[in-house]
């Protein structure tokens, strides 16, 4: 795994176990948050304690000005950056398609899908051999909600799923060759604040595994993909669903 990691969205679920993982795993660590500020600090405070090393930016990743200085900060206390994980994002809550705002989908596409195409577009460009960077990996995550369509819940949700595990397998089989490996972790059903707990309790019989992911299990398929254990792996969607 590279020695310096950008994970947005890092101050809860699984943002935030990611970044504990690879502090403890020897990565200098920057989260991203936009509201939660305490939170976001929280985890860094707590990677610190345990001896690792580890800050926090505000940054609306579907703005390219909060994209490009959130790769300068890492870029000046850490080094360069080595491993992205595109975990920012937000999924519009539960509706029938028809019922939901268009400024909301506007806004949850702009987040998901743009804002994760704006990282990666400056990882690339910071991290490819050709452009005079040393490599590196990304790791996109995605839902099985682009698989299963999340029908009567959260449909634009799975649309912008499916649109990144799309880009995951375009830019993973192109910046591959530039050093740069791209793959996506598309989760099950895992206990985060994104999931209530009656949507947890309803769902939770279809998994084959029979419970509830957390969000470590998420963490540990994310930092496989970003370490040298993976280093044949790019342009992949690995799922962890417990079997669905």
């Amino acid at each position: 795994m590279g020695d310096v990691v950008i994970v947005t969205g890092g101050s809860r679920g699984i943002g935030a176990a990611t970044a504990k993982l690879a502090a403890e795993r020897g990565a200098a660590v920057l989260t991203t948050y936009i509201e939660r500020r305490e939170a976001a600090e929280a985890v860094v405070q707590e990677i610190k304690e345990a001896g690792g090393r580890a800050a926090t930016v505000q940054a609306d990743t579907s703005l390219e000005a909060d994209v490009r200085r959130m790769f300068d900060t890492a870029e000046q206390m850490f080094g360069p950056v080595t491993g992205l994980v595109n975990n920012a994002g937000m999924n519009g809550g539960p509706a029938n398609f028809a019922d939901i705002d268009i400024a909301e989908i506007r806004r949850l596409m702009d987040v998901n899908v743009i804002g994760s195409m704006l990282c990666a577009h400056e990882a690339v460009r910071r991290m490819a051999r050709n452009r005079g960077g040393q490599g590196g990996a990304i790791v996109n995550i995605g839902s099985v909600a682009a698989r299963l369509g999340s029908a009567g819940e959260r449909v634009h949700y799975a649309a912008s799923k499916g649109a990144i595990v799309s880009f995951t397998l375009g830019l993973g089989r192109e910046a591959v060759k530039q050093g740069v490996r791209v793959n996506c972790v598309s989760p099950g059903l895992t206990a985060t604040e994104m999931n209530p707990a009656e949507r947890l309790a309803r769902l939770m019989p279809i998994v084959p595994i029979g419970r509830v992911a957390e969000p470590i299990e998420m963490a540990r398929a994310v930092l496989f993909l970003l370490s040298a254990e993976a280093s044949y792996i790019s342009g992949i969607e690995l799922t962890v669903s417990g079997g669905r």
